[in-house]
């Protein structure tokens, strides 16, 4: 990731604050109905938060780069599609956080859908029209069907189930790749959660009870099946110190879906809902594409 990421990553922040804050306060309870000041609110800061944004990736990032002509790149190969991944993860928790504030706003799912659920793949789309002004860089076809597939993957489960069954999550730890590049994976531990894809690791979090409510499975508990890949030291082989084949990670584990823990603290709702977007550290089975099998007594 580059430092466009971290901006993208300060939007979600700053956003989920705005949005839970004010859904789970005691004073700020859920609107039955809609709420058109609420609403307004939710728009307003929604533009406000994306347009700072923006406007501070093209004079922090972009304005070292010379400008171009709109082009297209084709960077599908890159980090074993990790990036890809991360863009998935990013259109789809952005896009439930806008749901989850029009929601507070009482606003109807449909307008929940149409204008909050397709935020992340509109903001994420918005930055790759400035990559394809940049002449370092490009719009690339494959970020923008990445943004697309995690705003799908969000509507398409409202539509199905009127609910989230199966969550995006993302976790990381740290590796001795970044200390063989750090220019390019990070030079500390929030540079490198953000550049390293050796340490990242996306996943599918399915909630068991979800699909089967009459069941007395635990309502909190997940089974999660994660991707990830290691041997990286830039985008593409060749590095000079790449001296290992890259290789891809495939992972089962179990996880928790912390909004469903019961609790009647507005506190404890808010940190739950707010940090729902982080796989716990789990036991876990890794599946390579060398072959190998490996168990973990603890992942993250």
């Amino acid at each position: 990731m580059k430092l466009k990421d971290l901006a993208i990553l300060i939007f979600a922040i700053v956003f989920s604050t705005m949005g839970y804050g004010q859904k789970e306060s005691s004073f700020l309870i859920k609107s039955d109905t809609l709420h058109n000041k609420r609403l307004n609110t939710v728009y307003i800061t929604e533009a406000s938060i994306a347009t700072a944004t923006l406007i501070g990736l093209n004079q922090l990032w972009y304005a070292d780069y010379d400008r171009s002509k709109f082009h297209f790149i084709n960077d599908n190969s890159d980090w074993l599609q990790m990036d890809k991944a991360g863009h998935i993860f990013s259109a789809y928790q952005l896009g439930r956080l806008s749901m989850s504030a029009m929601d507070w706003a009482g606003a109807p799912k449909k307008d929940q859908l149409l204008y909050g659920a397709t935020l992340g793949f509109a903001f994420l789309t918005a930055v790759e029209v400035l990559d394809g002004f940049s002449s370092e860089w490009g719009a690339s076809p494959g970020d923008l069907i990445a943004n697309a597939s995690g705003a799908a993957i969000l509507i398409g489960q409202e539509l199905a189930w009127k609910e989230q069954r199966i969550s995006l999550k993302y976790s990381f730890h740290q590796t001795n790749y970044a200390a063989l590049n750090p220019p390019i994976l990070g030079e500390n531990l929030i540079q490198q959660a953000l550049k390293d894809y050796n340490g990242q690791t996306y996943w599918l979090s399915a909630n068991v009870w979800s699909f089967a409510k009459e069941s007395k499975f635990p309502k909190w508990l997940n089974i999660a099946f994660g991707y990830g890949a290691e041997g990286m030291l830039s985008s593409q082989p060749g590095h000079e110190l790449e001296t290992s084949s890259r290789y891809r990670q495939f992972y089962a584990s179990l996880d928790l879906d912390l909004t469903k823990i019961k609790t009647n603290s507005k506190v404890l709702k808010t940190i739950f809902t707010t940090v729902n977007f982080l796989k716990i550290p789990a036991p876990a089975i890794e599946f390579t594409s060398t072959g190998k099998i490996k168990g973990h007594w603890i992942y993250y």
